[in-house]
């Protein structure tokens, strides 16, 4: 009997799953494997929302195998070692693993073929399967990456996209292959009190339920704070419950502009994952350096521990960081305003507030993270670096009836309408009934400190 392995990274699914098919046509049987990587855990990225997400999706995964006569094996280590020993314990003749972009990614990548080919055994990365197109797929004539979006997007959009495969009706896995017991979310501490559920089954019925009701009206709503109409699919693109390959055909199978828009926003991930796969220190470092200076020391402190408590006495960018703690996630509008409130009117280094969105965010994702702090605070791909959103009138023109603002600063329940994102504004009896900060900074203050710091002025 022929078996081959196929390690399961960020493609946690059963549906459109290339690695998955490629080991089951090649051979008679397979080991599902997932390693929990002590690597992750020590550099700090298994965050409670994300492991407890993760939990999810490894039970659900382990029990879409077992309908189809198989099962996930789980080990723990580093993922190297623990491929070599249950390719070494199956008689594994091959290796299928899921392209990855970040460095980290690639160094196991890497690490894994010269150690499998010391064994003769053989690594089979697939591309297009974390991402809608392979990063690199396709290129500018200049440079082996697109650096702008909206070029990217026009030669994204005329590349033809594979067909998504169906999940496998059958999967053998050979016996005597010890695993250890899946992971629960019941066993994570410090989750957030109202993080969603994980798995493919249900991304599965989230994407049809949103294609059906919501997809269509997204051009028009999906920056309406308070009406919350984003798919929330991203943590499952995350994890990879879902395929985004699979998305961006379903979505084109919906007439309209909403589906249309989505389509674009898909096309936003692959777009800073090839720029992440070209550039992979732009996790940490300024994709284009603009000499900043960042404020430090204790009133840089102060600003930035009230950023994260959503105490900034700007009620706008508040609700946005209050739902990050709450659900693990925040609105995409939310994220901008924040992140520009941070990095450009604290003027805070945006690697802070990266951090700080990694440990909370269950959709934490180091290129769209890293690389969409990277463009807010004009270190990274916008074309108009020096650009700064201001957040009062951000907020009357997303949430211009201030639910939003409402429903996540309940200090400011009783204030009616708009006059909500100002409080400071409130007359004297009023503003002494609310229990609700000053702001911790004027925001003319705030535009020219950065306007000096980046030379404008």
């Amino acid at each position: 009997m022929t078996v081959s392995l196929v390690l399961f990274t960020s493609d946690l699914r059963l549906h459109d799953q290339p690695a998955l098919r490629a080991a089951l046509d090649a051979t008679d049987a397979v080991v599902p494997l997932f390693v929990r990587d002590d690597a992750v855990a020590e550099a700090g990225f298994a965050a409670p929302n994300r492991s407890a997400f993760l939990a999810d999706c490894l039970t659900d995964l382990d029990h879409s195998l077992r309908e189809r006569g198989g099962r996930l094996v789980v080990r723990s280590g580093d993922p190297v070692e623990q491929v070599c020993r249950v390719a070494a314990e199956a008689d594994a003749g091959e290796v299928h693993l899921a392209e990855g972009v970040s460095a980290f990614a690639r160094r196991r990548e890497e690490r894994l073929r010269g150690a499998l080919e010391a064994e003769g055994r053989r690594l089979f990365v697939h591309e297009g399967v974390t991402t809608a197109l392979p990063p690199g797929a396709v290129t500018p004539a200049s440079s082996d990456h697109f650096a702008v979006f909206t070029p990217y997007f026009r030669k994204w959009s005329g590349r033809h996209l594979r067909r998504p495969l169906g999940a496998p009706r059958t999967v053998r896995v050979p016996d005597g292959i010890g695993s250890e017991a899946v992971p629960a979310r019941r066993d994570v501490r410090g989750v957030s009190a109202a993080l969603a559920a994980g798995g493919e089954s249900v991304g599965r019925d989230r994407l049809t339920a949103w294609l059906r009701r919501g997809a269509g009206a997204y051009e028009e709503q999906h920056d309406d704070l308070a009406g919350d109409a984003t798919s929330r699919l991203s943590p499952h693109l995350h994890f990879g419950t879902l395929s985004p390959a699979e998305l961006v055909h379903r979505a084109r199978g919906e007439e309209g502009p909403g589906p249309a828009a989505f389509v674009r926003q898909l096309c936003w991930r692959d777009f800073h994952h090839q720029v992440l796969a070209a550039r992979p220190d732009a996790a940490h470092a300024d994709y284009r350096t603009r000499g900043d200076h960042w404020r430090t020391g204790r009133d840089a402190a102060h600003d930035t521990d009230a950023w994260r408590a959503g105490r900034t006495g700007f009620p706008i960018v508040d609700a946005a960081m209050r739902q990050l703690a709450h659900e693990g996630w925040m609105h995409n509008r939310g994220r901008l305003l924040a992140a520009s409130f941070l990095a450009k009117t604290l003027y805070v280094d945006w690697r802070t507030g990266a951090d700080h969105f990694l440990s909370l965010l269950v959709d934490g994702d180091i290129a769209n993270n890293q690389m969409n702090w990277q463009w807010v605070a004009g270190t990274g791909t916008d074309t108009r670096p020096h650009r700064v959103l201001n957040p009062v009138r951000q907020a009357h023109r997303y949430d211009p009836d201030g639910a939003y603002v409402r429903r996540w600063v309940p200090e400011l329940a009783g204030v009616e309408g708009g006059a909500v994102h100002e409080p400071w504004k409130l007359a004297g009896p009023d503003r002494a009934a609310v229990d609700y900060p000053e702001p911790v900074v004027e925001l003319a203050e705030g535009l020219a400190r950065f306007r000096r710091a980046r030379g404008r002025e």
